[in-house]
């Protein structure tokens, strides 16, 4: 009978600064045979050391840190090491940073009340080189990438009553190829075709009103 080829251990390292839920992240693999805690931080000062001299398979990120917090340790960390595998972990669904994050390159973001369903599955799946976004964490990402300045706002609103380019210009003391500038940062943000279907996202998400 052939023997199965050994697989190496995915090493982990897990950085959150509350001694509890990190004991509690950790609990969570600590009698799976094929994870392997490798280090352990608690702030984004920690993840870029850790990272630099382990480089760990994984790294667990909290957002919410002292000192450096997690969205510019890992933008240091992938600066330096491009294929860097980092698990985002956040509290809230709504963080507004979920949107950077995923920007800046995260491999997964995972809500922490999911860590005892999610988590395993999470660290194997970025391991391989896939990704793992909570559903919830991108539905709140994708509102936030939505989101339009002060200035995109009431450009959109003039233009969904009715004002051409030339009168949205005027209205706002704008010239007119700078309206056009930001009707095409617009149709980007929103990924809208034309006018009306960037008018009909914008009240679909609450982002203007009619």
């Amino acid at each position: 009978m052939e023997s199965q080829p050994f697989e190496p251990a995915i090493r982990i390292a897990v950085v959150d600064d509350h001694p509890l839920l990190r004991d509690g992240i950790i609990a969570v693999f600590a009698t799976q045979p094929d994870l392997e805690l490798v280090a352990v931080g608690d702030d984004g000062e920690d993840a870029v050391r850790i990272y630099r001299e382990i480089r760990p398979d994984v790294m667990l990120m909290d957002l919410q840190m002292p000192n450096v917090d997690g969205l510019e340790a890992m933008t240091r960390i992938l600066s330096e090491y491009p294929d860097a595998r980092i698990l985002v972990l956040t509290t809230y669904s709504g963080d507004g940073r979920a949107a950077q994050a995923i920007k800046a390159g995260a491999s997964g973001y995972l809500l922490k009340n999911s860590l005892r369903t999610d988590l395993l599955d999470a660290i194997r799946s970025i391991s391989r080189g896939g990704t793992h976004f909570d559903t919830q964490v991108m539905g709140a990402a994708d509102r936030e990438a939505k989101r339009l300045t002060a200035r995109e706002s009431d450009v959109l609103e003039l233009a969904a009553a009715g004002n051409s380019n030339k009168q949205i210009a005027a209205r706002l003391s704008l010239s007119e190829e700078t309206v056009k500038s930001y009707m095409k940062a617009i149709f980007a943000r929103l990924g809208a075709m034309d006018r009306t279907h960037a008018v009909a996202i914008a009240v679909r998400n609450g982002l203007i009103e009619l």
